[in-house]
């Protein structure tokens, strides 16, 4: 198949052009499934290359894009699967970041789905796993305690709830994301 090293390039090439490709997507339903089935095909072969030459860490990566896309198109339960499997390849890869990345994107999906106590399960494990590592990525941090504060807020925990919307806009802020702190703030706002 040639040297692992340009396997796993081209991997790495596939999975970051489909990926910058996924953001070009448009309101135009035809375009957005052409684009959107580029996408999918794209990270399906880099997921391929991945797996033939070993990377689980490129795995990861690349499995977590492709059930992005899955989810873009509608196909929540592929998502899960695509995203379950990125966790197995983290964990394999045994990055404690790179599997609590994957692990919020499951929560994503299972809340997506309204399976609630799944969502949550993820979301614990993502955030206890960022909560023990000693320089977790603010923004990433971040977006796994947003969707917790969400999932709370269905659950009718609105104190927990509010606490969590408050960490997520100390961390929005420290990142000088405004769209993150302006989210918290009416979520604040609304919880009195």
């Amino acid at each position: 198949m040639g040297d692992p090293t340009s396997v796993l390039d081209r991997a790495r090439d596939l999975s970051n052009t489909a990926w910058k490709l996924r953001a070009t997507l448009t309101a135009d339903p035809a375009e957005s499934e052409e684009t959107g089935r580029l996408v999918r095909e794209q990270l399906r072969e880099a997921v391929a290359l991945c797996r033939g030459a070993g990377a689980d860490r490129e795995l990861a990566t690349a499995l977590r894009r492709l059930g992005h896309a899955e989810q873009d198109a509608g196909r929540n339960d592929v998502a899960v699967a695509r995203y379950e499997e990125a966790v197995a390849a983290a964990r394999r890869a045994g990055d404690p970041l790179l599997l609590a990345h994957a692990i919020r994107h499951v929560g994503d999906a299972h809340r997506s789905a309204q399976r609630l106590a799944e969502a949550a399960a993820c979301y614990d494990e993502a955030l206890a796993l960022y909560a023990e590592h000693p320089d977790p990525p603010t923004l990433d941090y971040a977006n796994t305690i947003r969707p917790m504060a969400i999932l709370k807020e269905a659950l009718g925990e609105t104190d927990e709830a509010r606490l969590l919307w408050q960490r997520a806009r100390t961390l929005y802020a420290a990142v000088h994301i405004i769209a993150g702190v302006t989210e918290c703030d009416e979520n604040l706002t609304r919880l009195g």
